[in-house]
């Protein structure tokens, strides 16, 4: 083979092998947050989704569901207290499996989505545990019924990898107690609900290429 050609093959085999490297690292399932792909994700709504748990006059504990959860997250592996954290949650779009109760939250006594259809949360930090990377906890802004009060999110990273052919995502669960009183929901309380809740938070955050 003449030199000119043998450099010119050795150049594309050093090519493929350098973009066959990232497309590995970039499409390999991992559980190791240092290893995944830094950019701006969306939450997928179909599977991102808010559970809220409350005591019911101390016989049971109830809960119910928030859909259609919008969420927009900047990460950044590298520097994690970089990352940012946006959602709207459609107050109108909760889910109890009882029609009267679905209804009876839109109104003044809870929710009041006349005059305030979406909650917000924004994030204000940030901070990987010491002692576990797959773990941080995240302080942000909520802001419900037009009152806005801060929040702590444990949140456990789950995974990062392709899903769905080209689609990549990054997994999460985070877990959130609340009271309503902050916000000025103080129907059932004390004798009938309990002034805490519980949040249960799953998301599947898609990266936007």
């Amino acid at each position: 083979m003449r030199p000119l050609l043998r450099y010119a093959a050795a150049g594309v085999a050093s090519l493929a092998l350098l973009t066959g490297g990232a497309v590995v690292a970039q499409t390999a399932l991992t559980r190791v947050p240092a290893q995944v792909t830094a950019g701006a994700y969306k939450l997928d709504s179909d599977h991102g989704k808010i559970t809220w748990s409350v005591s019911h006059l101390g016989f049971s504990t109830y809960t119910g569901q928030f859909v259609n959860v919008q969420a927009e997250l900047s990460l950044n592996p590298s520097n994690p207290s970089a990352s940012t954290l946006t959602a709207t949650i459609p107050l109108t779009d909760v889910m109890t499996g009882s029609q009267g109760l679905n209804g009876h939250l839109q109104t003044a006594d809870f929710f009041d989505t006349a005059n305030h259809p979406t909650a917000t949360f924004v994030s204000r930090s940030v901070t990987v545990h010491a002692d576990d990377a797959n773990e941080a906890t995240v302080v942000g802004d909520l802001t419900l019924r037009g009152v806005t009060r801060p929040v702590t999110i444990e949140v456990d990273f789950n995974q990062a990898g392709p899903s769905m052919g080209d689609t990549y995502k990054a997994g999460f669960d985070g877990e959130a107690t609340i009271k309503r009183s902050d916000f000025g929901i103080t129907y059932g309380i004390p004798m009938g609900l309990s002034d805490e809740v519980e949040l249960h938070i799953e998301g599947e955050f898609i990266l936007q290429r």
